[in-house]
């Protein structure tokens, strides 16, 4: 018989975020497949490093971690293929997946090419969403409000638009992006209402308001805003 697929959300880097399944199922892996840049250590794998066993086999899958673009399914086919293989052997993978596999998740790329041969398993985890809201130490929205999730690298056209048309909004993957929407939130008058948060989590977590901000934001960051008065104060 053939192995189960596991797409196993790590959480957002701190590993007590990860849940109890994440931990049991990466402990007993014989197969462990992960995304790594070209250069450094898998973030990923950092998170599940204590629970990874010696013996497993590791898959790293290289991912170019620069601005230009790249030949971004050429990686996710070959490293399907690799775990095509094991999976054919009736072995299990256990595919680590930064914060939660189907957010903003490389998982999905696989699940793509996988899950119709192959038993899939989705493990959800903690998204670094809920982690910067925690940090932040304010809810990400209520009652009735719409909240709406905008990647950084967004235009400034799309990106005023749809925060014009929400209530509560989340930036990610700010990054490089930070001055330029530093700048867009505050001429839309937002930025007293905006938090920024980089590293969930994590040792080096960072948490400010937008306005004290660094100049230069890691790719793990965040900006979060809400245009109400706090309607959870007064319930």
């Amino acid at each position: 018989m053939s192995g189960t697929l596991y797409g196993v959300g790590v959480g957002p880097g701190d590993p007590d975020l990860m849940t109890l399944k994440a931990h049991r199922l990466i402990s007993n892996a014989q197969v462990v497949a992960y995304p790594a840049p070209d250069s450094g250590t898998s973030f990923a794998r950092s998170i599940a490093a204590d629970a990874i066993a010696p013996d497993a086999v590791e898959i790293p899958m290289i991912v170019p971690m620069r601005v230009e673009r790249f030949p971004a399914q050429d990686v996710y086919a070959t490293g399907a293929a690799t775990i095509a293989e094991h999976l054919d052997a009736g072995r299990d993978v256990v595919v680590l997946c930064e914060g939660d596999p189907f957010f903003y998740g490389s998982f999905m790329y696989l699940f793509a090419r996988l899950s119709e041969r192959f038993a899939t398993e989705i493990v959800p985890g903690v998204s670094s969403l809920a982690a910067c809201s925690a940090a932040l130490a304010r809810p990400l929205t209520a009652r009735n409000d719409v909240l709406t999730v905008l990647p950084g690298p967004l235009g400034d056209e799309a990106m005023r638009e749809r925060i014009a048309n929400a209530e509560a909004i989340a930036i990610m993957k700010v990054g490089r992006h930070l001055p330029r929407l530093r700048a867009l939130l505050d001429d839309m008058g937002l930025t007293e209402r905006a938090g920024y948060v980089e590293r969930a989590s994590l040792a080096a977590q960072v948490v400010l308001p937008l306005a004290d901000a660094p100049e230069a934001a890691p790719y793990f960051s965040m900006i979060l805003i809400y245009k109400g008065d706090d309607p959870w104060l007064n319930q």
